[in-house]
């Protein structure tokens, strides 16, 4: 569990968990969204996975508010 402050972030730190998680042999990834990607063949192999869905995500483009 990440027991640090991030940048930003004032007052006492939230409760956070590992954003990967295995079932029977298999690892995953979940994102903040609730989005679940897998199955990988190892732990590092969903690092792998999390990391190239991060490097799509931010070349997206943002959000424009709505008027």
């Amino acid at each position: 569990m990440d027991t640090q402050q991030r940048t930003g972030e004032q007052g006492p730190v939230p409760f956070r968990s590992s954003r990967f998680f295995c079932v029977g042999s298999k690892w995953y990834f979940t994102t903040r969204e609730g989005f679940d990607s897998g199955p990988f063949a190892s732990r590092e192999r969903a690092e792998i996975g999390l990391k190239r869905f991060l490097h799509v995500v931010r070349m997206l483009p943002e959000e424009q508010p709505l008027h």
